[in-house]
């Protein structure tokens, strides 16, 4: 079988299938797949949904952990032009609720178990017919669109169809029902249906297409000088667009191997690293700081990386590539709306440049910077927020609302982010915008302040937010973590910004905490809103001391 447009997911598979049949795709444990066994699976369970009656433009949800599976449903889906609905295995009743409803889902894709996780106790309370209705007639009251469950594991519901049973069905069915199927995939059609969260209470359904993955995708590859002798390390979800929007299509456009983590555990992380050889590092600074910390680093030989993407402040990327030794980890500017990377430095650009530089824009991108007032544009050097065009999401699932909020009139996605570009033409994040504390009549970018606060020998993490103030409106307020085995008080803090930063930047209260007593998301990042919520409420209770004392 031979599909029509390179730039579909179906077709990259197809491609990698027929050049390359016997080399590996992806590493999961003892199970490894080559390429022509995934898109062997990948065409089965395709056409198990077309036995279903489940078609281009139905969208199906998956709710599942980083597993082998995970891939052959998407590319399943693919091949039939099914946008996949990719649900959060961090997300609980509710938004699950939320998601399969919002989503017009009229499939589930969902494992057993995970974890603490019963899912089949947890479908049961949210759509009781699946213990009575035969598959494929779920009439769910709570979900009208839903008509299928595909369990991966024990099916213990009537209502509900095992994995492997459609994969089965699937070969039931002549290939030249699937070739038809195929041939009918737009590049325009919609590949990926990702919930993110944003400054909505509800998630917001990201739509992006087949030809935007596979192109900005490969375009990120290149950054990463990637090939065919590639083996990434993925801890980080496939339901997370670094995962599957970013790192698999980045991967697999220069045909290399995927060893999966089902989730990230850092001794394990390390044992992978070691054992298969990998070179590319998909991680937060947070991972990268758990491995270093984790007894067994060190011990193993994880010299083979070499490349991949992160974020963080000038340290981060430092650490991650001399403690870890990602020597050519690259830095990234993004967001899920933008097909994961807007920017990207090239692995070979100097250190330097990574560690302060988010890169130049992705071929194919646009990115202007606007005065958030005004809306006019800015030069060179001065900051504004960001609007980015090109391959961008052509909108938010069922939320016309939204989509008229995101896009100005010329076409440009709205980030709501602080940056600018500089004389070489190189992106320069400078935060969220609605993260700028405004002191006294003046934008203050906290990240500034926190990339000056951790060059501070003693000082191993630092956040910055603003909390109110009676005469100047709000005022910055830091949150240290410091270094294992160093104390500090304020004062000291203090006098170390004096020397190198304006003094409306220099905090005007210091708070130390340890790692693990900072709110975070489920993905590690430290959450703003909460940490000002917290600093706010103990400014208010008499709480901030300017002589106050850490330990790290």
């Amino acid at each position: 079988m031979t599909l029509p447009d390179p730039r579909t997911a179906g077709r990259l598979l197809e491609g990698l299938a027929l050049e390359t049949p016997e080399r590996e795709a992806v590493v999961f444990g003892a199970e490894r797949l080559t390429y022509r066994a995934l898109w062997d699976r990948a065409c089965d369970f395709a056409k198990g949904m077309l036995r279903l009656g489940i078609g281009r433009g139905d969208h199906v949800a998956i709710l599942m952990s980083n597993r082998p599976e995970w891939l052959v449903a998407s590319f399943g889906c693919a091949l039939v032009g099914a946008p996949l609905v990719a649900i959060s295995t961090w997300a609980r009743r509710l938004e699950i609720e939320y998601i399969l409803r919002q989503s017009d889902a009229v499939t589930l894709i969902v494992m057993r178990r995970f974890l603490s996780v019963d899912y089949l106790e947890l479908l049961a309370g949210l759509c009781p017919e699946i213990g009575a209705a035969a598959p494929g007639a779920l009439g769910s009251a709570r979900f009208p669109r839903l008509r299928e469950v595909i369990m991966l594991g024990p099916a213990e519901a009537k209502g509900i169809r095992r994995f492997e049973d459609v994969e089965a069905l699937g070969r039931e069915v002549g290939e030249a029902r699937l070739r038809e199927a195929a041939s009918r995939v737009d590049p325009r059609d919609i590949l990926y249906i990702l919930y993110t969260s944003g400054t909505t209470a509800a998630p917001k359904g990201v739509m992006l297409a087949h030809y935007g993955c596979i192109e900005n995708g490969f375009n990120i590859g290149e950054r990463q000088h990637l090939g065919p002798t590639d083996r990434l390390w993925l801890a980080v979800p496939l339901f997370w667009s670094f995962g599957s929007a970013n790192a698999t299509i980045a991967l697999m456009g220069h045909g290399g191997t995927i060893v999966l983590q089902e989730r990230f555990d850092p001794e394990e992380a390390i044992g992978l690293i070691s054992a298969e050889r990998c070179t590319v590092y998909y991680g937060m600074p947070n991972m990268a700081l758990a491995m270093l910390q984790e007894p067994l680093w060190g011990t193993l030989d994880t010299s083979s990386l070499r490349t991949g993407l992160t974020i963080g402040t000038p340290e981060e990327l430092e650490m991650t590539m001399h403690e870890l030794g990602v020597r050519e980890v690259c830095n990234v500017y993004g967001a899920t709306e933008t097909y994961g990377n807007t920017s990207v430095t090239d692995a070979h650009d100097p250190p330097e440049i990574r560690c302060t530089t988010q890169g130049r824009s992705l071929p194919g991108m646009t990115v202007k910077f606007v005065d958030p007032e005004s809306r006019k544009p800015l030069p060179r050097g001065e900051a504004g927020e960001i609007c980015v065009k090109g391959y961008v999401t052509p909108g938010y699932y069922n939320a016309p609302e939204l989509n008229a909020q995101a896009f100005d009139g010329e076409g440009y996605f709205i980030t709501g982010d602080l940056g600018f570009v500089d004389e070489d033409g190189r992106i320069r994040f400078r935060g969220r915008l609605k993260d700028m504390i405004k002191s006294g009549g003046i934008n203050i970018s906290p990240l500034e302040v926190e990339e000056y606060l951790v060059a501070h020998p003693k000082v191993l993490q630092a956040f910055v937010v603003g909390v109110p103030d009676p005469a100047k409106g709000e005022v910055p307020l830091a949150v240290i973590e410091l270094r294992p085995g160093h104390t500090a008080t304020a004062v000291e803090i203090r006098a170390f910004c004096r020397e190198g930063v304006s003094s409306y930047k220099i905090p005007a209260y210091v708070v130390f905490r340890k790692g693990p007593d900072l709110p975070r998301t489920a993905t590690g990042k430290v959450q703003k809103t909460r940490l000002r919520e917290e600093m706010t409420a103990l400014m208010e209770q008499g709480g901030l001391g300017a002589g106050e004392e850490g330990q790290g």
